[in-house]
């Protein structure tokens, strides 16, 4: 499974505000699932070339909006109420993305069959 990357802060917010608005944007739009680990503060700063403190204030940013929840020995996890999806289904998606892309399969035809599978599912199910 390869996870989503974040880029190098580039931004005028200051560059813990940066890693903040990057990995708010993967978390809320299912990028990242319910649970899924970050990587260590001490990681996202070396990966993106931030000092320790800065890569931990966003990490505290992403805490306060209630989006991650972090633990002692188990790390950084996004929380299972932020994601937009459960981490199940973001993983089967990864799969099939995986699998149609091998396939030589363009988006838009996997994108047009989901939607059309999805719709036809849903006609018999009950409305709540």
């Amino acid at each position: 499974m390869t996870a989503p990357s974040i880029q190098p802060p580039a931004g005028d917010g200051g560059p813990a505000m940066e890693i903040h608005h990057q990995l708010r944007g993967l978390i809320v739009s299912g990028q990242l699932g319910a649970g899924e680990r970050l990587p260590t503060v001490r990681q996202t700063a070396a990966d993106l070339g931030v000092a320790p403190g800065t890569a931990a204030k966003a990490y505290k940013l992403l805490e306060r909006d209630g989006l991650v929840v972090t633990r002692t020995a188990a790390g950084t996890r996004v929380s299972e109420s932020a994601a937009v999806l459960p981490r199940v289904v973001v993983r089967r998606l990864r799969d099939l993305v995986a699998e149609a892309a091998a396939a030589g399969s363009e988006v838009d035809d996997v994108v047009n069959a989901l939607r059309a599978i999805w719709q036809s599912s849903m006609q018999g199910a009950p409305r709540p």
